[in-house]
């Protein structure tokens, strides 16, 4: 846990022994955070983040810290909250999140949060990877041999939605089934539960809690397990707030409730 906080501070609230030159190469000087801003601004917002973030949520063991640093990339992306992703980029990097992941996440979260969204993690990821030394040979490539289809499930779930949607929105449902379900997921660079938890992640930062269930049990289906389900909310609703916490726990309950055990 001393690489988390000392990430944390370090790229984060505590400025360390970097000139102001070398802070500006990495965040930008007017969106930097740093220790001295907040204190400035809001001790108590420091507080909180060094008792209850740092000291205590990213200690929980019902979440591996890789899995954390998952679910807050994709809730600040989803978000469109650019200022805080150099330093948790920078700490999924420390915690186990390869360069191809984090590629794939931001891929993914431009069919689940909106491309304008992924295209604006585009700068800080660049930023980090550059610092990092990260080339194109960690990165996925554009098209790849594709994982197995269930191919039952997914002739299942295309006439269901199909037959819901297919004489209203024609496009939309070509598209899921096209883009999304017969491609993105089948995509090797990031596994399917990692999948479920980055799109889990951004529904319930983003407060679409209609698409949850079925998000949930593919994610459970996937691997994620009660336990995780449930941090996830714990955890997003620092990075999300608690409004959006509270909208997606009662859709979260009742999927863990329904699944068999």
């Amino acid at each position: 846990m001393r690489t988390i906080a000392a990430t944390l501070l370090s790229v984060g609230f505590f400025v360390g022994s970097a000139t102001a030159t070398e802070q500006a190469t990495v965040q930008g000087v007017d969106t930097m955070s740093n220790l001295e801003d907040v204190r400035a601004v809001a001790p108590a917002m420091e507080m909180y983040e060094q008792k209850f973030l740092i000291g205590d949520l990213w200690k929980r063991t019902g979440l591996s810290p890789r899995d954390r640093s998952v679910v807050t990339f994709a809730a600040l992306i989803a978000r469109n909250q650019t200022v805080e992703l150099p330093r948790y980029l920078a700490l999924a990097l420390d915690n186990g999140v390869k360069p191809a992941e984090i590629s794939e996440i931001i891929t993914h979260l431009a069919f689940y949060a909106g491309w304008a969204n992924a295209m604006g993690a585009i700068p800080a990821a660049r930023q980090v990877f550059q610092s990092r030394k990260i080339g194109a040979d960690q990165l996925p490539s554009a098209s790849a041999a594709q994982l197995p289809l269930d191919e039952a499930a997914e002739k299942q779930r295309a006439a269901r939605v199909g037959e819901q949607f297919g004489q209203i929105t024609p496009s939309l449902v070509q598209y899921t089934t096209d883009a999304l379900f017969r491609d993105l997921w089948l995509r090797p660079g990031l596994a399917p539960r990692d999948r479920s938890l980055v799109t889990v992640s951004a529904l319930i930062a983003t407060g679409q809690v209609a698409q949850i269930t079925y998000h949930l049990n593919r994610a459970m289906d996937n691997g994620l397990t009660r336990e995780e389900a449930g941090e996830v909310l714990g955890h997003l609703a620092f990075y999300a707030g608690w409004p959006n916490a509270f909208s997606a726990a009662p859709v979260v309950k009742d999927v863990i409730e329904k699944r068999p055990r």
